[in-house]
């Protein structure tokens, strides 16, 4: 008996499981959207509580909320941002503030 030829399969095992790499799940922006009646310290406070950004930078982003309509708070995977506008939401209710906080696919 002869040595049988058997196919090198671990190549092409190897090149299904480099095509079977899913791609990363689309990343969402957190927006806050200027209003008329929501104090500027308010909108800094929120985003420094919700978002863990430094005084500063939490001004900066309140800042061009104010001037031009809207501002990103953060990029992150759907289910976290879902959960962040809904915080930011009820909180601006609890304080009857009327503060909106939307999600946008990066």
């Amino acid at each position: 008996m002869g040595q049988q030829n058997v196919p090198d399969n671990d190549h092409a095992t190897l090149l299904e499981r480099q095509e079977r790499k899913t791609e990363p799940p689309p990343l969402y922006q957190v927006v806050l959207l200027n209003d008329d009646y929501t104090p500027m310290e308010f909108v800094v406070g929120v985003i420094q509580q919700f978002f863990g950004k430094g005084r500063e930078q939490a001004t900066q982003i309140m800042l061009k909320v104010h001037r031009e309509g809207k501002g990103v708070c953060g990029v992150f995977p759907r289910d976290l941002a879902a959960t962040k506008v809904d915080q930011v939401t009820e909180y601006s209710r609890q304080h009857q503030h009327p503060l909106q906080c939307v999600m946008e696919e990066a």
